[in-house]
């Protein structure tokens, strides 16, 4: 073969794999953008539990192990959410998980079941514990008076530093960012909580989720829980991001 038509057929080559490169790399870029897997199923376990519907339930508990969440993160998850839409529905979640670990053993599937929460070598009192939680999840320190419901009802922000912040949010069986994940699924599938979905949905971008993933969270929401509840989620998303401008 001419030595001309070696290089171009070397050129051609070397194009192809550097374009197949770009294309795996600008990839890579978009999936960083989007939810995985694991998080969607994180997402549509908090909904359904949320929601009380228990036979979708058990489809997307059945795919968040298949897609890699361990029993102790899927269990996390529901335990956590009782905080915002209560001890009933999480406790049926609770119920469902274990038929669907049931199902799933009896059919041979052995799952894992993951790390447990460390345990909690922090002296101070609960509440200085939770409000130290608290100021690491908004990412500032909250001191001052109180005011809003903090000041016309002590007792339950009181509750909140010492149960919610310090109780559930000491357990590193998720991080911060997962356990805010799980609140906004909460949150939108319920509905009528707009303020409280902004306030979360704040607290992800502080906490690392972007804007592009936050805008695959609410497209989910719409496809799979509602189209009334996962367009209540993208309005409120656009305002805070606008008001961010």
């Amino acid at each position: 073969m001419h030595i001309s038509k070696i290089l171009t057929v070397f050129s051609i080559f070397f194009l192809a794999v550097g374009s197949t490169q770009s294309l795996n790399a600008c990839e890579g870029i978009l999936s960083q953008e989007t939810l995985t897997e694991k998080e969607k199923s994180l997402v549509l376990v908090a909904s359904y539990t949320a929601k009380g519907d228990l036979k979708k339930l058990e489809k997307v508990l059945n795919d968040g192990l298949d897609n890699g969440l361990t029993v102790n993160q899927i269990k996390e998850a529901i335990v956590h959410l009782y905080a915002y839409c209560g001890f009933p529905r999480s406790i049926r979640g609770l119920q469902t998980f274990i038929k669907v670990l049931d199902d799933r053993k009896a059919k041979g599937i052995e799952d894992v079941w993951g790390t447990e929460a460390s345990p909690i070598t922090d002296s101070r009192d609960k509440y200085a514990r939770g409000k130290t939680n608290l100021d690491k999840l908004v990412g500032t320190t909250l001191d001052g008076p109180k005011k809003g419901y903090a000041k016309f009802s002590p007792e339950i922000e009181i509750f909140l530093k010492e149960h919610l912040f310090a109780d559930l949010f000491e357990r590193d069986v998720l991080t911060y960012k997962e356990r805010e994940l799980v609140t906004i699924s909460v949150i939108a599938s319920i509905q009528k909580a707009e303020p409280m979905l902004r306030s979360h949905m704040n607290i992800c971008l502080i906490q690392g989720w972007t804007t592009e993933q936050l805008q695959d969270f609410t497209k989910i929401i719409k496809q799979h829980v509602g189209r009334q509840e996962g367009t209540a989620a993208e309005t409120v998303l656009k305002e805070l991001l606008q008001s961010k401008e």
